[in-house]
């Protein structure tokens, strides 16, 4: 039976597995070497798929946290490893091992992951949404991935809200600049019913409605999915957010749509191999 490897690219690590059918065969994490970048990053991801690719092995897949050209798998400004503005990666891997390489902007891994692997595959249309450290998004159309020209869909992020943006209310910084400490430590003290870290989650869950009222105006989908570190805390703002949403012009759509979190594992390696079913 063949597989396929999916490798998640992230600032600090590299996280790679090997997918066979639904289920992760094997795993491996190395550390990106990113302040060193440039060829040490490439040779240490080539010496990753060395190790789990078999003979067996079909395709790669690879998800990174910046612009690509997917067309010809050409990887721009990765802001957060060395020299990585312009990465021919899918001819270079292609070369190299012999093999499809598809390429994708992270979010939209994790919204394909979703459809291919996990509660998306429910939906012909649904937005896939990272909450962590930023806020990153994937649109799903039709059972695929929007096709756009620059892989910048889904960036409902960076959307002007209030003084800021809607990532520095929505993303971990919002915790981390209200009370200097992260979202995790804040949502085990609301668990033990502090009323201060129950109503700093209120106030997230409003900061979030904001969001969905933006992405039910643009696109209106089936459903909303969300996933990241802090998507595990959901039933600590899902309340607020819903009250907030009350006064949505639409309310129809708020009553129809599905707003849901991700239960899958590893979906950083699931959502790169996706790219290749």
């Amino acid at each position: 039976m063949g597989n396929i490897l999916g490798i998640d690219m992230g600032g600090t690590s590299i996280v790679g597995g090997r997918i066979e059918g639904e289920h992760i065969a094997g795993q491996i994490i190395v550390d990106t070497c990113a302040r060193e970048g440039g060829e040490k990053t490439l040779n240490i991801l080539k010496g990753l798929i060395r190790q789990l690719k078999t003979t067996d092995t079909r395709a790669i897949g690879i998800g990174v946290p910046s612009v690509v050209d997917r067309e010809k798998g050409i990887v721009y400004n990765v802001q957060n490893i060395r020299n990585w503005d312009e990465v021919y990666l899918k001819s270079l891997l292609e070369a190299e091992f012999g093999l499809p390489v598809y390429i994708d902007n992270d979010a939209n891994c994790f919204a394909y992951g979703e459809k291919i692997f996990g509660k998306g595959k429910n939906f012909e249309n649904f937005v896939g949404i990272t909450l962590g450290t930023g806020v990153g998004g994937g649109i799903i159309q039709d059972n695929h991935l929007l096709f756009d020209s620059n892989c910048g869909s889904g960036e409902f992020g960076e959307i002007p809200y209030l003084d800021s943006i809607l990532e520095e209310y929505c993303g971990s910084r919002f915790f981390t600049r209200t009370t200097s400490r992260s979202g995790y430590e804040i949502a085990l003290k609301a668990r033990e019913g502090d009323i201060e870290s129950i109503e700093i989650y209120n106030q997230y869950g409003k900061h979030i409605s904001a969001l969905v009222k933006v992405i039910l105006l643009i696109l209106d989908p089936q459903a909303i999915i969300f996933g990241g570190s802090i998507s595990k805390s959901f039933d600590l703002f899902k309340d607020s957010m819903y009250e907030n949403l009350k006064g949505f012009p639409y309310p129809k759509s708020v009553e129809k749509v599905q707003i849901l979190t991700s239960d899958l594992h590893n979906i950083g390696i699931l959502g790169a191999g996706a790219l290749c079913v």
